[in-house]
């Protein structure tokens, strides 16, 4: 049994507002692509930025950094990082190979055992 649980839903198409009723400017056409990928205007996207960078360099510039001086700081801690990465690797590595040369003899030596009952 189907019932309507929206009694109170009124029909729609009675009461639709014809285009155009509340003037021309009362239409707001879509952003275009570029605004929405920007998230605003060009204009006011350059303007934000610009400031953002003024205050990020005064910032810099009281740390004594510099781009070069950052560039190489961040390059270095990622070469740290990858080489402590690849030293706990070998020695992972090292810990297969010298528990492989214990398990895989007695493996087999069982192995041999219960082919044989």
């Amino acid at each position: 049994m189907l019932v309507d649980h929206q009694r109170h839903r009124r029909d729609d198409t009675q009461h639709t507002v014809p285009p155009g009723a509340y003037g021309p400017d009362s239409y707001r056409p879509r952003d275009s692509a570029l605004r929405r990928f920007l998230g605003g205007s060009p204009a006011g996207v350059l303007l934000r930025l610009l400031f953002l960078s003024i205050l990020v360099g005064a910032f810099m510039s009281m740390l004594g950094l510099t781009p070069g001086r950052l560039f190489w700081h961040i390059y270095d801690s990622a070469r740290a990082l990858l080489e402590l990465g690849l030293t706990s690797l070998h020695d992972f590595g090292g810990w297969i190979v010298a528990g492989a040369i214990v398990v895989v003899p007695l493996w087999f030596i069982a192995r041999l055992f219960a082919v044989s009952r």
